[in-house]
């Protein structure tokens, strides 16, 4: 039933808003359950736990057949996928002038998509 509540979202959602999906359909489906299920997704790399600007965490579905990065925009809450496009050169260079060994990275990018720049404009 988790899966089915992500599937039926667009965009980033947070635990708070599938609790609140689980009630308004009166699936019987409880908080921990759906934290559980978050966590189990996120284990198996279908959804990516991001932090918001605000301090939030909400998720987004992945692909995970490649390592990749996010763009949220702050408006409509729309994400999407941004390959890596030169950031492991710069992880070489950090690598190479700091002495660390990166293991992992994470990027996450918060903007306005097109269509809500175009919204911007137009107002």
């Amino acid at each position: 039933m988790v899966a089915e509540l992500v599937a039926a979202r667009s965009g980033h959602f947070t635990a708070n808003d599938l609790i609140a999906d689980a009630q308004a359909q009166d699936l019987g489906v409880g908080r921990a359950t759906i934290f559980r299920a978050l966590d189990l997704f996120a284990e198996l790399k279908v959804l990516e736990r991001i932090d918001m600007p605000n301090g939030d965490h909400a998720y987004v579905p992945c692909v995970p057949q490649y390592h990749h990065h996010h763009i949220v925009c702050v408006a409509c809450g729309r994400v999407t996928e941004a390959e890596d496009l030169g950031l492991a050169d710069a992880i070489d260079t950090i690598e190479r002038t700091t002495g660390w060994q990166v293991d992992a990275h994470r990027l996450e990018m918060f903007g306005r998509c097109p269509e809500c720049q175009r919204k911007l404009a137009a107002e």
